[in-house]
């Protein structure tokens, strides 16, 4: 099977650091970059918190490149009391061994351009600036992407910001808007389905074993300090409908993202007559999913845990 050729865009983040585990790990993905964003933590955290986990796992070739810095036109959002000051709630990794490079955008843009058109996809885990400002300022660029995995909105589920709004579109919803209208090819994966891809201790602890499932289990041990007894695994969906569509249930839906000033900016709302639909995963096959994050992870699928509201 050749591997699937993938640029990270990221901010991590604890579910971003599971996702990227996973990648770096399953042997299923070529990783050309790190690509990263303010988004959860400041771009100083996610950019050296993106080099750290490189490092633990000891790829350290693969490059970070620092992107957007702020969204498009708003103030970021602040989720210390989820991530933590440092972005991972203090996890004990090695410091990055390589500096990190400059611009992202254009160090997409020159990947893109170099390589023959459609080869290389970017899953997105964070707020879509940088995938927005190289639409804007590389367009040609930008067409030749395969296909762009989004984690981001809410469709049928409440938000996790406001009442409608999603994280990674509520930081950023001038960007969400603009990709959502570039033409791309874009797969969504929002609250509806993330909400049901769950860890429980169980689950957790049976991913110990390899450098990547440790490191995974310590990170969702300080997802669950809030005393929960299971978390959604929003970010690392996106690498597995990546791997396997089957496991997802995907929509077309006439959707936009709310522009506006209130506590609804970045939500999805139905989009007017003419709209080109957008492709939105919205059943998921759970158990699934989680085998399959396991088998990633570590050397053995571990049981899935039990199905909750």
């Amino acid at each position: 099977m050749t591997n699937r050729r993938i640029i990270i865009d990221t901010d991590p983040g604890l579910d971003d650091a599971v996702a990227i585990l996973h990648a770096l790990n399953c042997g299923r993905f070529d990783v050309l970059g790190l690509t990263t964003v303010a988004g959860n933590i400041g771009i100083d955290n996610t950019t050296r918190n993106a080099g750290r986990l490189l490092a633990a796992m000891g790829r350290s070739d693969i490059p970070v490149i620092i992107g957007a810095a702020k969204p498009l036109r708003r103030w970021g959002i602040d989720v210390v009391a989820v991530h933590g000051a440092d972005g991972v709630q203090g996890l004990v990794l090695p410091e990055p061994a390589v500096e990190p490079l400059p611009d992202a955008v254009a160090w997409m843009a020159a990947r893109l351009l170099a390589e023959p058109s459609g080869t290389i996809d970017i899953l997105a885990l964070g707020p879509l600036t940088n995938i927005a400002q190289l639409i804007t300022s590389h367009p040609a660029a930008a067409a030749r992407i395969g296909q762009v995995i989004a984690m981001g909105g809410a469709v049928d589920e409440p938000g996790n910001i406001g009442a409608r709004s999603e994280f990674n579109f509520a930081t950023d919803p001038e960007a969400a808007d603009i990709v959502f209208r570039a033409g791309l090819d874009l797969t969504l994966v929002p609250l509806d389905v993330t909400r049901k891809v769950r860890a429980d201790a169980t689950w957790m602890n049976s991913l110990r074993g390899t450098t990547a499932g440790t490191i995974a289990a310590d990170v969702i041990a300080l997802y669950f300090g809030d005393g929960r007894q299971s978390r959604p695994l929003h970010d690392p969906c996106v690498m597995l409908l990546a791997l396997d569509s089957s496991l997802f249930g995907i929509e077309e839906r006439h959707l936009a993202v709310d522009l506006g000033d209130d506590g609804d900016a970045g939500a999805l709302k139905p989009a007017r007559a003419g709209v080109p639909p957008v492709k939105v995963a919205m059943h998921v096959n759970a158990e699934g999913a989680l085998a399959l994050l396991a088998t990633g992870l570590g050397p053995s699928s571990p049981p899935a845990p039990e199905s909750r509201p």
